[in-house]
């Protein structure tokens, strides 16, 4: 049975309100985040001022859903679950490099040099390719690889269309929807992470893909529900896809939305963008608006199903003709 190294990318979060300046710090140092004419001059100066400037406001954030972000402890709950689920086929260790805290590139890199493996697989946990995600964790990663690791591995780009993703994604809808009553009156909000319109000029797939996730989501779970695509997370006075959400929740309050219900459909772990910015803030703002019912699906986690779509991923990835792709409601 095969050895296989699989490094989860993440972005990470602070796991304490004291980490929250030094990781914005590490966000905006990131080049595929702050980059304009001659930015590596000023990119560390402006890192820090708006790190130091926004910290107090995000540690207050991170305060009110529980002291730091969960997506450590999440994404480790998503590898030790990958593991298992992969065990009946090869010897699965999972080794988490998030880009802006602990356990960092460098780290994950570390704990692979003392591991044995035959093969190593790059799953980053985007589903949908970005050049300020999947890319910027992959430059990272080899801007820090030693000992021949640069340029190594077999890279899972995207899984936005996987059978078995939408299914779980289906599936989570469907599941949130049963909790609420009369669910075919409910309006489905979808909101992805944000993106800076710059990126998506410069040939960004992201967006297009975002679509095709929820047209392919649509059309499995064939709700009759209306329905919109929104964008969250907005940094910054440059131009970012649209409409917001909070546009479009106040868009649907003014024109007589009672009942919404938020999808994330581009975050696989709840951290501060589920849990304060839609859960909290966006919340709030709904129900000033005169919204009755504001409902959250929570991001998947570790869904038995979506697991499995890693699962079939990473052997895939490492040449296994036959995955476990075939979608199974359990």
């Amino acid at each position: 049975m095969k050895n296989i190294a699989i490094v989860l990318f993440q972005l990470g979060g602070p796991d304490t309100t004291a980490a929250v300046e030094p990781f914005l710090y590490n966000l905006f140092c990131d080049p595929d985040i702050i980059d304009f004419p001659m930015a590596w001059i000023a990119r560390r100066a402006l890192a820090k001022f708006i790190s130091t400037r926004r910290s107090k406001v995000v540690a207050e954030h991170y305060q009110e859903i529980g002291g730091g972000s969960p997506i450590r402890r999440l994404t480790e709950q998503q590898g030790a679950a990958l593991e298992k689920a992969l065990s009946p086929w090869i010897h699965a260790k999972t080794i988490v490099a998030m880009r802006y805290w602990h356990p960092l590139t460098n780290e994950a890199i570390a704990a692979l040099n003392h591991e044995i493996y035959d093969d190593l697989v790059f799953l980053p946990l985007y589903p949908h390719y970005s050049f300020a995600t999947t890319r910027s964790s992959l430059k990272e990663w080899n801007r820090q690889a030693r000992d021949g690791l640069a340029g190594k591995g077999r890279l899972v780009e995207n899984f936005y269309n996987h059978t078995l993703y939408v299914e779980s994604l289906r599936s989570r809808i469907d599941e949130k929807l049963s909790e609420l009553r009369k669910p075919e009156d409910v309006f489905l909000l979808f909101s992805a992470h944000g993106l800076p319109l710059k990126l998506v000029k410069a040939g960004d797939p992201y967006p297009q893909q975002i679509e095709e996730t929820m047209r392919l989501v649509l059309a499995r779970g064939a709700w009759a529900n209306p329905r919109v695509l929104c964008y969250q997370s907005r940094v910054g006075p440059q131009k970012w896809l649209e409409p917001s959400l909070t546009q479009t929740i106040e868009r649907l309050a003014h024109e007589g939305v009672k009942r919404m219900l938020v999808i994330p459909i581009s975050f696989v772990t709840d951290h501060i963008e589920t849990l304060h910015e839609i859960n909290i803030e966006a919340r709030e703002e709904a129900e000033k608006l005169g919204v009755e019912e504001f409902s959250m699906m929570g991001a998947l986690n570790d869904s038995p199903i979506f697991i499995r779509a890693l699962a079939d991923l990473v052997l895939k990835a490492a040449g296994f003709e036959q995955g476990i792709d075939t979608p199974r409601d359990k």
